[in-house]
């Protein structure tokens, strides 16, 4: 019942992101939750990070810059309130500055299918206006294009396993 309230009260604020990935459900939470892995996929192509502070715990906070291909910086910080090892995590995103007003949270989680995983990203927003600003500047195409590079270092961590087994 609370998970039918919870849901109503977020109606038309949320946006939702599904993938099944080809990597089992322990290597994904590595990529999303490991720093040398992180850097090499968060953010939409042609984006990239420095990484200012980042501790994956509840309560723990991820400060970083997003480097735009346009030549913009975007500061980014994270605070995570929850994180289930291999399948939850559970946080607050936002710029981190005073006047932040385009916070969101997010419950990202992996399930297990067979040999591969299924990811959803539930994002909600403060309010309707907020999704659908967020929507049309293309947080939905950014989104799929981040778990695009997602898979790709999934694929190239796949490839480092086999090479490492092999010796």
């Amino acid at each position: 019942m609370a998970a039918q309230s919870e849901a109503a009260s977020n109606a038309g604020r949320e946006l939702v992101m599904t993938r099944v990935v080809d990597a089992p459900q322990e290597l994904v939470f590595k990529a999303w939750t490991e720093p040398a892995h992180l850097i090499k996929w968060w953010g939409p192509k042609g984006f990239t990070n420095t990484f200012h502070q980042i501790d994956i715990r509840p309560g723990g906070v991820w400060k970083f810059t997003m480097h735009g291909p346009d030549g913009i910086d975007y500061p980014n910080q994270i605070v995570f309130e929850e994180v289930v090892h291999p399948e939850r995590l559970v946080y607050s995103h936002g710029t981190g500055e005073e006047d932040d007003n385009r916070q969101f949270h997010v419950t990202m989680t992996l399930t297990k299918q067979g040999d591969k995983t299924h990811v959803q990203l539930y994002i909600v927003f403060a309010t309707v206006e907020e999704r659908d600003a967020a929507a049309g500047a293309g947080a939905i195409e950014g989104g799929n294009s981040t778990l695009d590079r997602l898979e790709a270092e999934l694929a190239a961590m796949l490839a480092g396993a086999s090479v490492e087994s092999a010796e």
